[in-house]
């Protein structure tokens, strides 16, 4: 059956659901060929798992066009460095020395935990914090490396904004960060994306999705470009939340704004 609900219809269920299940949750919304904005708690801050990973790969990439980075750099990878999986680096029996470009492939299309480790260490998160508010990041920032437990019984996370996040994939679909080639690099990147059971849960490949998820226990963010007839952004994040309940959401919200901008 055909689905006639417009997108300001959609947008007004999607919201009612968001706010309606369980957590701290939020969305924020942007179709990319007129202009309109959704949301809800979109300004708000979020636990960042995994999608932190989009801006670090972002300000690498910005590094690398300031010639203040190569990304043909090859950086050991020690039995020390090797944290829990997601991701390949920790299945590795030896040390690998992949370069820079390749540890950001890993961190964003496997969501590879030890290459995401072994660049904020070689890069420094106080350096990175510094250019994400270049970036014009403000409530999204880093405070510790993934699997830090002394750092997170401190109460140190990353956090991520949906709105900032938008900000970030608008410009890379407009092509207004920093080149159209780290645009283009960008987003093939996020177009490897290997963990598609959120935004493309119910979408099922039928349009491509550039996109980063992030997941831990009680949270799942999923964010990225939906490429509609009319392409739209979709940055989901969720914490304390229970996770069927909430990739549900996800799934349909995105299937549903799908449907309404084709």
């Amino acid at each position: 059956m055909q689905d006639n609900r417009t997108e300001a219809m959609v947008l007004s269920e999607l919201s009612k659901k968001v706010r309606d299940v369980k957590g701290h949750t939020g969305f924020y919304y942007k179709n990319l060929l007129i202009g309109t904005e959704g949301g809800y708690g979109s300004d708000e801050a979020y636990l960042a798992a995994s999608v932190i990973k989009f801006p670090l790969f972002l300000y690498i990439l910005r590094l690398a066009s300031e010639g203040k980075a190569d990304m043909s750099e090859h950086i050991k990878v020690t039995e020390a460095d090797k944290v829990p999986v997601c991701g390949a680096l920790t299945l590795f029996t030896d040390e690998p020395s992949p370069d820079i470009r390749t540890l950001c492939r890993l961190m964003i299309s496997l969501s590879d935990n030890t290459a995401t480790n072994v660049l904020m260490k070689h890069f420094g998160i106080d350096n990175i914090n510094a250019g994400f508010r270049e970036m014009g990041l403000e409530k999204t920032h880093i405070e510790r490396l993934l699997f830090d437990s002394e750092a997170s019984s401190h109460g140190k996370e990353n956090y991520i904004c949906p709105r900032e996040i938008g900000m970030l994939l608008e410009k890379l679909y407009k092509n207004e960060f920093i080149n159209e080639e780290v645009c283009k690099e960008a987003i093939d990147t996020l177009l490897l994306q290997q963990i598609n059971h959120k935004l493309d849960g119910k979408i099922c490949g039928a349009v491509p999705i550039a996109h980063k998820t992030g997941e831990d226990d009680n949270l799942s963010n999923d964010v990225g470009i939906v490429y509609a007839k009319d392409p739209f952004i979709i940055c989901f994040a969720g914490h304390d939340t229970d996770v069927y309940a909430w990739e549900t959401v996800i799934r349909e919200g995105a299937y549903d704004l799908l449907q309404a901008n084709s």
